[in-house]
């Protein structure tokens, strides 16, 4: 990492973080350790602050490259990357906790899953898909509709907000359900300009 620029080493060190959030989360502490008692009652915080300050990251280090004018072909591919993995990490979590059903985990890993082949499709043909503006309001959508569902349940929040506490779950599912609709339209918006791409003209032994 020592010849990376701090946009790039930023992008790792989120890669790297990630099983520190998955650990949070759905680490079990071992029988033998006399666990506090507080600590199940801050995991869902902690898992929580330590995926927001991730997924910040991602802004922080392309402001970094792009203010440095230090945007390289790696950061291209490994950002993105980065991305992916914190989301559909945060995904299957919250799946194996059955806090969230897995047919929606399922619909936005395989969004990404399609417009990354796509945009390899792109590359084949020498072109670049860049990132739409609907793609960046469903990856904040995203986050937002994550964190509330890591919260959603969490004791320390019922008992704060009281006969509030419906209203949360409503927002969140209100949150998580426009976050999908995004992720489908904006999978539909990818395919649509890169209509071309698609249909060729192909080269030769493609």
């Amino acid at each position: 990492m020592r010849d990376m620029n701090l946009a790039n080493r930023i992008t790792l060190l989120r890669m790297v973080f990630i099983p520190v959030f998955l650990v949070v989360l759905l680490g079990e502490i071992p029988a033998w350790i006399d666990a506090p008692t507080w600590w199940r009652t801050v995991q869902p915080w902690a898992a929580a602050a330590i995926f927001a300050i991730l997924a910040a990251t991602d802004a922080v280090d392309g402001y970094i490259a792009r203010s440095r004018n230090q945007v390289t072909t790696f950061g291209k591919f490994i950002d993105p990357l980065a991305d992916k993995l914190l989301v559909t990490a945060a995904l299957v979590a919250l799946v194996d906790l059955e806090l969230l059903p897995s047919w929606i985990a399922l619909v936005i890993i395989s969004r990404e899953l399609v417009v990354s082949g796509l945009r390899m499709v792109a590359v084949a043909e020498g072109r670049v898909i860049a990132a739409s503006s609907g793609g960046k309001v469903k990856t904040v959508l995203q986050i937002a509709a994550i964190i509330c569902f890591l919260l959603k349940d969490s004791t320390l929040l019922q008992t704060f907000l009281g006969t509030n506490a419906a209203l949360f779950q409503t927002v969140s599912w209100t949150v998580m359900g426009a976050a999908v609709a995004m992720t489908v339209w904006s999978m539909i918006d990818y395919f649509y300009h890169a209509r071309d791409i698609l249909t060729g003209p192909w080269e030769r032994g493609s």
